[in-house]
């Protein structure tokens, strides 16, 4: 199955073919650095992790560039307000992006351009669509002129009549049409400026994303990201400025990820359910939170609450205690050997061709997923009670895990030892909604609902688990299921007669 990616122009899958084989021009619109990420940015960016992760693992050439929006009215009142340069006020939160995005284990990009780095850039492009004729200038601004490109609309799907009566619009006498966009801002008391052809100024925030990627990776992308948000009006005006001038496709693929929704609500401040990344990552593991996000497709919307953190611990719990009996072989001095044949292991064996058609389908992660649990099934009846006394069934334990490792990497999860992981285990990620109910003045309910709870066969299954597990002295991994269950709202009770379960009230 070849690559397809749902492309936002047109609204529809597509096979990926990039502008040059085997190779991946991609631009990812990077946040505004006027405070702290939140966890709608973290979402975007795990997402785009991946795809660069995956498409590199297919061995695309990837260029990646992501920008930095160093220069903004948002930048610009906060650096005011606090008395500070504009620069400074970009410089802390860009630091403070590091630090945050370093420990979800975000790749660097290849580039990462900032705003204000390339004004000369911005300033030959304005002045470029003014000779075109499709930008004008009036007493220091610069517009663009909408209604000098026929197109416009068209990736967001947005008819600029319904546009001009429901007018989501600055009102600006001075334009020649409602619709059209600033490209250059002429210079106000305490604003940082620049000099330019039309009189001292800065850049409005569609030209900078144009200017810069065009810089970097030519006049066609193949692939050009950012959140839904993104689509209109900023990425809308993009394909404007940037094929009003050049007549080609800015980019060959947009692709654009879902919201991220609080206990199915909009994220907002004014319902005190606002979070920033680094308030999440002092009470969840990173680890945990790029496989909550990973366990959803990009274009989906994700809801963020106690269950579904608690879910996603609890299946990334799984996976460490798999890379946990790895390490435990390897200190043993345990060799991979190979995986032994027959149905019980197909899954295992085929993990790698069944995780790429589930990538290649728009890149869905949840269905990726999917397929390393199979395989987690599958090599944990591989698993040895005491590598040492069992050096064979450790060798093909470690055969399993060198097919899964590499899976795992694509997604950006196991990075670090199991022993780390569990023994710097964070607050439980139930209390995440405890704060959100305290903040918005609403009492929480705990516990997962009840058509949330595995089904009898489900349970079953993992009672089977746990039993095995006990029989080779694996207590760790049985606790683990116990817990694991509990945490689903299904209570174990141990007898000499055996295991028996029920559903808690």
């Amino acid at each position: 199955m070849a690559l397809t990616v749902f492309n936002t122009m047109g609204s529809r899958k597509e096979p990926f073919v990039p502008g040059t084989p085997g190779k991946v021009k991609m631009y990812v619109c990077g946040v505004t650095v006027y405070d702290l990420c939140h966890i709608g940015h973290a979402r975007a960016n795990v997402a785009f992790d991946i795809i660069v992760r995956y498409l590199r693992h297919r061995d695309y050439d990837v260029t990646f560039v992501r920008n930095f929006t160093d220069i903004d009215d948002k930048i610009i009142k906060r650096a005011n307000k606090e008395g500070v340069k504009a620069e400074d006020i970009a410089e802390r939160y860009i630091d403070a992006f590091y630090r945050d995005f370093d420990r979800m284990g975000l790749l660097r990009p290849d580039v990462e351009p900032r705003a204000t780095e390339h004004i000369p850039e911005i300033v030959d492009l304005v002045s470029r669509l003014i000779a075109a004729g499709k930008a004008y200038e009036v007493n220091g601004d610069v517009y663009y002129s909408v209604k000098g490109f026929a197109g416009y609309g068209k990736l967001s799907g947005k008819d600029t009549e319904d546009l001009l009566a429901g007018a989501r619009v600055d009102v600006d006498e001075r334009k020649k049409d409602p619709l059209d966009f600033a490209l250059w801002k002429s210079s106000k008391p305490g604003e940082p400026v620049w000099d330019s052809p039309w009189g001292p100024g800065r850049p409005g925030w569609h030209i900078e994303c144009s200017a810069m990627a065009m810089k970097h990776l030519g006049k066609t992308l193949d692939i050009h990201g950012g959140g839904k948000d993104l689509v209109f009006p900023h990425h809308e005006n993009e394909v404007a400025q940037s094929e009003g001038l050049t007549g080609e496709p800015l980019a060959r693929y947009w692709v654009h990820n879902g919201f991220v929704n609080i206990d199915n609500e909009k994220m907002s401040k004014s319902l005190g359910n606002f979070f920033t990344l680094r308030d999440v990552l002092a009470k969840v593991k990173p680890d945990v939170l790029r496989f909550f996000f990973a366990s959803s497709h990009y274009r989906s919307p994700i809801d963020y609450s106690d269950r579904s953190l608690s879910e996603a611990k609890a299946g990334l719990d799984r996976l460490y205690r798999v890379k946990e009996k790895a390490e435990g072989s390897e200190a043993a001095g345990m060799k991979a050997t190979s995986v032994p044949d027959g149905d019980e292991f197909s899954a295992l064996r085929e993990a790698p061709d069944r995780f790429i058609e589930a990538m290649d389908d728009d890149f869905n992660t949840a269905a990726a997923l999917g397929h390393i649990f199979d395989a987690v099934r599958a090599i944990n009846r591989l698993a040895p009670g005491d590598p040492a006394s069992e050096p064979d069934k450790a060798g093909r334990f470690l055969a399993g895990y060198a097919i899964l490792d590499p899976l795992f990497g694509v997604l950006g999860l196991l990075r670090m030892s199991a022993k780390e992981y569990f023994q710097f285990d964070h607050i439980h990620a139930g209390n995440i909604k405890d704060n959100v109910a305290l903040q918005s003045g609403e009492k929480s309910t705990p516990g997962p609902h009840a058509d949330d709870r595995p089904g009898e066969a489900e349970i079953l299954r993992r009672i089977e688990d746990r039993k095995a597990a006990r029989a080779r002295k694996d207590f760790a991994e049985a606790d683990r299921i116990r817990l694991e269950l509990d945490a689903q709202g299904v209570l174990l009770e141990d007898s000499k007669a055996g295991t028996t379960w029920k559903y808690k009230a």
